[in-house]
């Protein structure tokens, strides 16, 4: 909605809310104007129910606000002598125009000086849960909200499985932009696989729905610092369009709170020139230089006279390699039971069976108990994914011959974006050069630029944008420039050839950002592979993420502190005991 039509809405709330509750505020010694006045009116109704004015400030907090209007009608009600459960009920659901019942139908007197102690010892619980969801989503929405990585774009600087908490105000809070959602949640209800919010996602009725003129603005708490080169940042994933990830759906259009959050290294500002070549990020015609604690990985080709193994492989704890097992024949039964650990299988020239796997291969005793004679192959050449001490560990090596960077090399498209490969053949490795853009500055824009910047002028910046032949249309006009509303930022994963990022959909904008990873609380390794394979690391639990030099867990200082004062805690009710 725009700022008239809020005002507007407003104006309407506060018509009905001094419609339902000016006779209850005479009653209680107020003046019926005073319910009318927007802001007034809840101090005055905070004086009324005998609460803190505070109240009145978590009432304006979108998402908060949700939680706390239940509360002030159950709040006024009582004021007014409805204690039963039925009034609490009937007010709730009604979604406090029950009031109204009361306000003209019901005699009701002001109980001034109310106890505002529950009765019960179940109110007692449902009051003391109903503030703690409150606290924690005001810190989760604010300050500081947990996040685990799922995926494998930012090994092994993050690592899959890492909890992370990531903090909202280093760059600034962003309000919630959907103000019809359930608190602590992202988009989907756990264990329903349903949304979270209210909002019409339908590509074709989005711009004109009515639920989604509630949402507001673009707004964010000012930060104390902006995203800057080699930070690890969690954004809104711009190309987000799934209802529910890994099930193929129509496209929706979520709103920009509400699309899955992802984690990556911003490699590229607003108004800087980056491109990649052989792999490698290049900012303004220099290489950017990685923090100390960045890892980043590539894919390389490992050649051996003698054959490249497994165990060697497995000995610099490389990735994303194949293994290949040799087999005899194998009944359906053995072919079953190999089946989750298989990505494929082939038989071979002379008749056995081919078997290929991730790099964790068969377990030993998977082939112990199916009673199966496997060899695995050692090819000459093999590609792993590895960091750059894992190549120095590998070079070092006698056994091993060469290792080499692999490279999809220039003008070679590889579905990268803008997806124009007759104007823009670019890759992974080789991309670009492309600008940044960054807000008041002007590009020019023609058939040959509007691949890069259409889905910004279009789907971020909110314009028409058509293309006739050579001429560009935006808002029904032709266009030769165009001056952008506000900053871009360039993701990408440290991971970089096993990473889906700016390279594929392009950029990210400043109100996609959600905040900066802090604090690394806890780590398991197979993590994917059901909860009773979690195994700890205990080298990163208790770590920061960000700083310089080999990152230092804290654990043990924090365990350390706990038995003190556990100790100190024993020591003096013991003391208290004594005196007694």
């Amino acid at each position: 909605m725009s700022g008239t039509q809020w005002i507007i809405f407003i104006l309407i709330i506060q018509i009905i809310h001094f419609l339902g509750t000016w006779k209850l505020y005479v009653k209680a010694g107020r003046k019926a104007w005073e319910a009318a006045v927007p802001v007034y009116n809840a101090v005055i109704l905070m004086k009324i129910i005998n609460r803190p004015w505070w109240w009145v400030l978590l009432l304006f907090i979108p998402i908060i606000n949700l939680l706390m209007f239940p509360v002030v009608w159950v709040e006024t009600i009582r004021s007014f002598g409805k204690n039963s459960l039925l009034d609490t009920w009937l007010v709730i659901l009604s979604l406090g125009f029950y009031t109204y019942y009361i306000n003209y139908a019901e005699d009701v007197s002001y109980i001034e000086d109310r106890s505002l102690k529950p009765r019960t010892g179940l109110g007692e619980w449902v009051s003391s849960i109903v503030f703690a969801i409150v606290a924690a989503t005001f810190v989760h929405t604010y300050f500081i909200q947990p996040y685990v990585i799922p995926t494998g774009s930012l090994e092994r600087t993050l690592r899959i499985g890492d909890f992370l908490f990531v903090s909202k105000f280093h760059y600034g809070a962003r309000i919630p932009m959907t103000t019809l959602a359930a608190p602590m949640v992202h988009d989907t209800l756990p264990g329903m696989k349903k949304r979270s919010y209210l909002a019409d996602v339908n590509p074709e009725t989005y711009k004109t729905s009515w639920i989604n003129k509630l949402q507001l603005p673009y707004m964010r708490i000012p930060g104390f610092q902006k995203v800057k080169k080699n930070d690890i940042v969690v954004f809104s994933l711009p190309s987000d369009t799934l209802y529910q990830f890994f099930k193929a759906e129509k496209a929706v259009k979520k709103p920009i709170d509400k699309k899955s959050n992802y984690v990556k290294r911003c490699v590229g500002t607003p108004g800087d020139s980056l491109q990649v070549i052989n792999g490698y990020v290049y900012i303004n015609g220099e290489r950017l230089q990685l923090s100390d604690r960045a890892k980043p990985m590539y894919n390389y080709d490992i050649y051996a006279q003698n054959g490249v193994s497994s165990r060697l492989l497995e000995e610099v704890d490389a990735s994303d390699y194949l293994r290949t097992y040799i087999s005899g024949n194998l009944n359906q039964n053995q072919y079953n039971a190999l089946a989750p650990f298989v990505l494929g299988a082939n038989r071979t020239q002379d008749g056995k069976i081919e078997l290929v796997t991730e790099e964790k291969g068969i377990p030993t005793e998977v082939i112990r108990q199916l009673r199966l004679s496997l060899t695995e192959e050692k090819p000459r050449s093999r590609v792993a994914n590895l960091t750059d001490e894992m190549v120095a560990q590998l070079r070092e090596n006698q056994a091993i011959d060469s290792v080499i960077k692999t490279d999809d090399g220039k003008g070679v498209y590889m579905g990268a974006f803008p997806q124009k490969p007759n104007l823009y053949p670019w890759n992974n490795d080789n991309f670009g050069p492309i600008y940044i853009p960054k807000a008041g500055t002007t590009v020019e824009i023609n058939s040959r630029t509007i691949p890069l910047y259409k889905k910004i002028i279009r789907d971020y910046e909110h314009n028409d944008v058509k293309v006739s032949g050579q001429k560009v249309l935006i808002n029904g006009e032709e266009a030769n420039s165009y001056t952008f509303k506000q900053d871009y930022y360039w993701m990408m994963g440290d991971n970089r050839d096993h990473s889906e990022d700016s390279r594929t959909w392009g950029y990210v904008p400043e109100d996609h950002i959600v905040g900066k990873p802090v604090f690394l609380w806890m780590s398991f390794d197979n993590f994917n592979e059901g909860i009773s394979n979690w195994k700890p690391r205990w080298d990163r639990i208790f770590t920061t993420v960000g700083g310089s030099g080999q990152p230092i867990s804290y654990f043990k200082y924090f365990v350390g502190l706990i038995v003190v004062w556990v100790l100190f805690d024993f020591i003096n009710k013991r003391r208290k005991k004594k005196t007694e």
